[in-house]
């Protein structure tokens, strides 16, 4: 890139890119697919009154509320990459995702698709030099202006130049030093982004995006349902059991095996002092433990400290 007058960066090496394909594919007549743009007008079509009646069904109320919780999470996270991107005006979180609901309103009101941010596009304006919230506008200006009056121009551009123009912003934005230092410091996050890509590709961005946020609850419940369970078997004296970190029914498999493999003959102590969650299955389980325990073995169960 060093090598490149200055004068020829003005031009962005992915638009000379797409020019010279859509130029050869035109010019040799290549039986490839391209875009199928047919004009701002022709694709506005108002919802019928039976469609909005339509629009009370279970099943499609679903579809809403998930395509909301998916689309909102996606906007939030592109506008938190975005931020890291520069050191401007840091995005005010309430105020995009009040735009965002506004301008799918009137999407839905024009039978138009809903929208989201998309960190590919943001990213673009931010590496174009965009200092202020008025690139944002003449962002959507120039999109605006290519699908409303040169939608003949669009449908010269191949479906696999765009594609590979994503792909290429999509590398920039993570590099594979990037994905090798996460793997080494956090396997999980890693793993999550893996299945996400992996998903988005293989299915669809919108099962994707939904795919890689149940593996990020998944993965924080199991991180924050840590339990370290330490036994003392002392050779006179009472077997002394330390329970710490978070005891959850993710962790009860752990828990009744550790408790069952503690002999029935002797006193037990439970050291719960640095226990700082205990759900009610563990709690059940604990309680029925040491029942069972007494019962068994006629001997005491002292808890040192409840949680």
């Amino acid at each position: 890139m060093g090598r490149i007058p200055s004068r020829a960066r003005v031009v962005p090496g992915a638009l000379v890119a797409v020019a010279v394909t859509a130029t050869m594919v035109t010019l040799l007549r290549l039986p490839v697919a391209t875009l199928e743009v047919r004009g701002l007008l022709d694709v506005i079509q108002p919802p019928s009154p039976g469609q909005f009646t339509s629009a009370a069904g279970l099943g499609l109320l679903v579809t809403v509320v998930a395509f909301t919780l998916i689309a909102s999470a996606e906007s939030l996270f592109s506008a938190a990459a975005v931020d890291r991107l520069h050191t401007g005006p840091r995005t005010d979180y309430d105020k995009e995702l009040v735009a965002q609901g506004a301008g799918n309103t009137i999407c839905g009101l024009l039978g138009a698709l809903p929208m989201t941010a998309v960190i590919v596009r943001s990213a673009a304006n931010v590496h174009a030099g965009a200092r202020t919230k008025t690139s944002r506008v003449l962002h959507g200006a120039w999109l605006l202006l290519f699908a409303a009056l040169l939608p003949a121009v669009l449908a010269f551009i191949p479906t696999a130049a765009l594609a590979g123009v994503l792909i290429h912003a999509g590398f920039k934005l993570l590099p594979a030093t990037t994905v090798a230092r996460l793997w080494r410091t956090h396997r999980g996050e890693a793993l999550v982004l893996l299945a996400t890509a992996t998903a988005i590709v293989t299915i669809n961005m919108f099962e994707g995006v939904l795919i890689g946020l149940l593996l990020s609850v998944i993965k924080t419940a199991w991180e924050t349902s840590r339990l370290h369970i330490a036994v003392d078997d002392r050779r006179h004296g009472p077997v002394r059991v330390t329970i710490t970190g978070n005891a959850t029914f993710l962790r009860l498999p752990k828990l009744l095996d550790t408790l069952e493999a503690l002999p029935v003959t002797r006193p037990v102590e439970l050291d719960l002092t640095n226990l700082r969650h205990l759900d009610h299955a563990c709690h059940t389980a604990l309680e029925t433990w040491t029942h069972r325990h007494k019962a068994a073995g006629d001997e005491s169960v002292q808890l040192i400290q409840t949680a």
